[in-house]
């Protein structure tokens, strides 16, 4: 691993967020965290990415892949109009929430994955 990839995964976060939500606001709450997770990605650069995705046999089970560059990457996030709309809108559509922090493997394969994390 290179010093550059090893400096990046030492300040890497990276989680999957595991949320259920209530049947009946599944496709409302798809549309929502689609636009969400569409301006993260593009509009900030310490959002490496947001990667949603759903159960094939059970939509109320979402399943988010998070990174981002470093921990004040994530703190700037929260603070963003995309998000703050995201975690209003749908805070009644929510049945669960599970944060679960992950460490990175084998990040110089997410760097062929992930283009942003080469900047």
């Amino acid at each position: 691993m290179t010093n550059n990839a090893h400096a990046q995964q030492q300040g890497m976060m990276v989680r999957i967020s595991e949320i259920e939500i209530h049947p009946q606001h599944v496709e409302h709450y798809k549309i929502i965290l689609k636009e969400e997770a569409e301006a993260s990605v593009r509009l900030e650069p310490g959002v490496i990415a947001i990667f949603p995705m759903f159960q094939k046999d059970n939509p109320t089970q979402v399943r988010i892949l998070e990174m981002y560059k470093d921990q004040q990457a994530y703190q700037s996030h929260l603070k963003t109009e995309h998000f703050q709309k995201y975690k209003t809108g749908t805070l009644h559509m929510v049945k669960a929430l599970k944060l679960v922090d992950m460490e990175a493997l084998d990040l110089k394969t997410a760097t062929q994955l992930f283009s942003k994390l080469k900047e």
